[in-house]
């Protein structure tokens, strides 16, 4: 807790049903931005393939995390990976709850140990127990509609869709939207995307990147309001692979290089919608009933968390 006070705890999912659009990568550098500015984040990695375990140097098998939080083994706070961790070296202000290959077998062994339990709900207790002690949860997901992606969508407050200038990526953000409707209609009606993020664009504007960009343009803006596309996007560049060479973010690696400076204005992007901090003008979120709401803040609004 910060100053005696209770922290106000976003969950944030990110997330396509498509793999490859720099989904982790934009999950711990938005962490780490954050972080810089003083907020206190964790990063639950909830994909099998240990997207996020890896980008932040922790070695697959040497911690418990997120299989033995969902079944009920571990508590939350029991499984969290800090600096204080021997040999740990995260972003400052950014832990993290690791993730290893068990996952694929969650289902199995939740419903061994309760057959009547909903497991796609798993999230919400854990969720509950670290509730004020975090800034942002950020919940990395895996491109697929198994149960601890179906548990994020369940749990999260908020939504960040990745895109990347890719031939499916738009069949990816299509599913993603889908689900994210589907939760929305079957017990987490407060879900709301708080906005896409476009990655791997530069200045040449391809083919590809055009399309997407035009995709979601016209995808997330409902009656000529903005889309929810946030305004920076992260440009391509080798920096990134660069980094994860080394099992670090941009902004440890490199934090005057134009992508740190990116997600840190990303980073501040997410303050606004989230409401956390005073929002620029004309920066109103569409609302549609028939496609899935996004952030909506108005003048004079704050968003609840």
């Amino acid at each position: 807790m910060e100053g005696g006070q209770e922290r106000k705890t976003m969950v944030v999912a990110v997330g396509n049903q498509k793999g490859g659009v720099a989904k982790t990568t934009n999950t711990v550098h938005l962490a780490a931005a954050l972080g810089e500015m003083g907020r206190k984040c964790l990063i639950i990695d909830l994909d099998m393939n240990q997207g996020a375990t890896r980008a932040l140097g922790i070695p697959s098998e040497a911690f418990l995390g997120t299989y033995e939080m969902l079944i009920g083994e571990e508590e939350p706070e029991g499984v969290i990976i800090t600096n204080d961790d021997e040999g740990i070296e995260l972003p400052e202000n950014v832990h993290l709850i690791s993730a290893r290959r068990n996952l694929e077998n969650l289902e199995k062994a939740l419903l061994q140990k309760n057959k009547f339990l909903i497991t796609q709900d798993v999230l919400i207790r854990p969720l509950q127990l670290i509730d004020g002690k975090y800034d942002y949860v950020f919940l990395d997901t895996a491109p697929n509609a198994l149960t601890p992606t179906i548990a994020a969508y369940k749990a999260a407050r908020w939504f960040i869709l990745s895109a990347f200038p890719d031939p499916l990526a738009i069949t990816g953000l299509t599913d993603a939207m889908m689900d994210i409707q589907a939760a929305q209609k079957n017990g987490n009606a407060a879900l709301r995307i708080l906005g896409v993020v476009l990655s791997g664009v530069d200045g040449r504007k391809t083919r590809l990147a055009s399309t997407l960009i035009d995709y979601v343009e016209e995808a997330f803006s409902v009656d000529g309001r903005p889309s929810a596309k946030f305004k920076t996007t992260i440009s391509r560049s080798t920096v990134v692979p660069e980094a994860q060479k080394v099992a670090k973010t941009v902004l440890q690696t490199d934090p005057s290089h134009k992508v740190a400076q990116q997600y840190r204005a990303l980073a501040q992007e997410v303050e606004e919608r989230t409401g956390r901090v005073q929002k620029a003008k004309s920066t109103e979120r569409p609302k549609s009933a028939s496609a899935p709401e996004v952030a909506n803040l108005d003048e004079g609004e704050v968003a609840n968390g």
